[in-house]
């Protein structure tokens, strides 16, 4: 029997799912809650493993990115799908690049969710429409069509360097420079892909090959 846990700030939601799952017999939940902060506070107090398969809510109330929370959930060593009304690609799309293993609409049947929940405890691929809609055209998606200048100011602020920084290393103004930064950010909200802090900004060049996974700057 597959161990669950339910994630969602809308405690109706989890409720449903929670009798779906006892009614069925398959699967036992062994925690409901609204964030992924508490459970993974549940899981440091109750020294219990991680579970099989976390439920997770697109959005959450707490002010957390899909990101964070999905990351968080597969570091500490569960397959995470994702329940959500499946109207925003670009936060699914953003969910599967952070290593949810799929995604299930909130319209579904709760037969068909329980039937990813199993799919997933069980380490096979979850292929659905939900699913194949998000990945869709992602290439397209992902490019923020960034000119070689910002690709080069993106790189090294991304990196680690104080854009003043970046300006003296390029050889321009640092007016020249924080225009830059301006312009990615929008080209970067314009593909759904919205980067207001310099640690999104990270995030978005390591999607994107600019910087390597451990934050430094590509070929170098």
């Amino acid at each position: 029997m597959s161990t669950v846990a339910l994630i969602d700030d809308h405690e109706s939601v989890r409720l449903g799912l929670e009798a779906a799952c006892l009614r069925e017999g398959g699967e036992r939940v062994v925690f409901s809650g609204g964030t992924v902060k508490e459970y993974l506070t549940w899981r440091a107090t109750s020294a219990e493993p991680p579970v099989d398969v976390v439920v997770l809510d697109l959005t959450l109330g707490d002010g957390t990115t899909v990101t964070e929370n999905v990351a968080r959930l597969v570091a500490d060593g569960a397959s995470v799908v994702i329940h959500s009304v499946a109207d925003r690609p670009a936060s699914v799309r953003e969910a599967l690049a952070a290593g949810a293993a799929g995604v299930v609409s909130k319209s579904s049947a709760l037969g068909d969710v329980l039937d990813a929940i199993r799919t997933v405890a069980r380490g096979e691929a979850l292929n659905n429409v939900e699913w194949a809609s998000a990945v869709d055209g992602d290439r397209e998606f992902a490019d923020a069509q960034l000119s070689t200048r910002e690709r080069e100011v993106l790189r090294l602020y991304a990196a680690g360097l104080p854009l003043k920084a970046v300006a003296e290393r390029l050889g321009v103004a640092y007016s020249t420079a924080k225009e830059n930064i301006t312009r990615i950010r929008v080209k970067y909200v314009e593909v759904g892909r919205p980067a207001p802090t310099k640690v999104d900004l990270l995030r978005r060049a390591m999607e994107d090959g600019i910087v390597e996974s451990d934050g430094a700057p590509s070929g170098e």
